[in-house]
């Protein structure tokens, strides 16, 4: 194999013929929505792109084509997919061992023109495979790396990690990350590139109007819903939602929307509080239909703990970019990148504490707002009409594809993308 991808690196671009680019995303690519997007992306601009992804499905085929798109799936079993969460250390480990090791072999058996890692745990495969073909390799980060607790702790996967991603990073062609403050601390930390923002923000959707979750949760017409939807996990702040339920106003309920590890916690939490009728728990959405869901709230939830790690203090989370697609103003914690969002475009308000009678109190103020709610509704709906959407966004993505070392040259003209795959 690594024969093969040495002498590979001889080859001469073939006249006329679409730059190759080849993704690695090291999860399910259907549940990966930035992933598609800038395959996606990619493909429609008329690159030729190969995306190698784990898959659980045994009745999957190995390779697939869709939307344009070269799919090479990684299929391992099912029961191995309970380990992408470091809840059980050692089968976790196993698994990435698993997991990079195959990431590996089918990455640096494919030929392409740059090599493009989704995420931390595929720039391994990418990082190798564009070293021994001397081709560009991109390294996507979607969090800041190595500063997750399950990391830290680990000292010695953590010193072993941070020296390899200050050898890979700064021979990458480009960097890729959420937010301006994680841009900086990248490279503080590691080198390489200036990284380009790349914001998590969907293709633009025209404003909807929807009832979902009060039909389905059977709520009154006047109920008025503040709404979390995104993963239910430990570092979300879930916990503190439950309990602001007790200070929420008769007319307001709190509603979760998503699914995760913490959801049985969550609702047994729900359960021993006895705020039943205050804080619902609504299982995830299929993507496509996820803006109509959202519509129907009034409010959207943004409470990260910032003391959790550093990545969740510098976060730019895609639900703020999908809340104001939706019209939703949002309350949020003091989260630097996410406060900032609110500030530049008045579409919502930072709550100064995460104490539930904080968080309670600023929702039943926001949602009496009416005139206020009304202000930022509009400013939300005109932000993702003109800025905060993938077709303003993919401006970047494109312009890094163009000016790559020894790219076939593609003139980087946006493209309007349809629905996101699988999702």
């Amino acid at each position: 194999m690594l024969k093969r991808a040495r002498a590979a690196t001889t080859t001469e671009h073939s006249a006329g013929r679409a730059p190759r680019v080849c993704m690695h995303a090291p999860v399910r690519v259907r549940k990966d929505v930035r992933a598609m997007r800038a395959a996606m992306t990619l493909a429609q601009a008329g690159y030729d792109v190969t995306l190698i992804d784990v898959e659980h499905d045994a009745s999957l085929p190995a390779r697939e084509e869709r939307d344009g798109i070269h799919f090479h799936h990684i299929l391992l079993p099912r029961w191995l997919a309970r380990f992408y969460d470091p809840t059980h250390a050692l089968p976790w480990l196993l698994f990435k061992g698993v997991r990079m090791v195959q990431g590996v072999r089918r990455v640096v058996g494919t030929s392409a023109d740059a090599y493009h890692a989704s995420d931390l745990a595929a720039l391994p495969a990418c990082y190798l495979a564009a070293r021994l073909r001397r081709k560009p390799v991109i390294y996507e980060a979607y969090e800041l790396p190595m500063v997750q607790p399950h990391f830290v702790r680990r000292r010695l996967l953590h010193r072993l990690t941070t020296r390899l991603l200050r050898t890979m990073v700064p021979r990458c062609a480009g960097v890729i990350v959420v937010s301006p403050p994680i841009a900086t601390e990248m490279r503080a930390r590691f080198g390489g590139p200036q990284p380009i923002v790349l914001r998590n923000i969907p293709p633009y959707q025209p404003p909807v109007t929807s009832n979902r979750l009060r039909e389905h949760l059977g709520l009154a017409p006047e109920t008025r819903i503040a709404l979390y939807q995104g993963g239910l996990q430990d570092n979300r702040g879930l916990d503190v939602l439950v309990h602001a339920g007790k200070y929420l106003a008769p007319d307001a309920v709190i509603v979760m929307l998503g699914d995760g590890e913490s959801k049985p916690r969550l609702e047994a939490l729900i359960a021993r509080e006895g705020v039943g009728e205050r804080v619902k728990m609504v299982p995830a959405a299929p993507y496509a239909e996820l803006l109509s869901w959202t519509a129907s709230a009034d409010l959207g939830l943004s409470v990260l703990p910032p003391d959790y790690s550093l990545s969740i203090r510098l976060c730019l989370p895609n639900k703020l970019f999908e809340y104001l697609m939706a019209g939703l103003p949002v309350l949020a914690s003091q989260l630097e990148a996410i406060a900032e969002i609110l500030r530049t475009y008045d579409v919502g308000q930072v709550v100064p504490s995460l104490e539930p009678a904080a968080i309670g109190q600023a929702i039943n103020a926001m949602l009496a707002d009416t005139e206020g709610l009304s202000r930022m509704r509009r400013n939300a709906l005109a932000a993702a009409r003109h800025d905060l959407c993938w077709e303003v966004e993919q401006r970047r993505l494109l312009h890094l594809y163009a000016g790559l070392p020894g790219m076939p040259q593609r003139s980087p003209q946006p493209v309007r993308l349809g629905p996101i795959l699988g999702a």
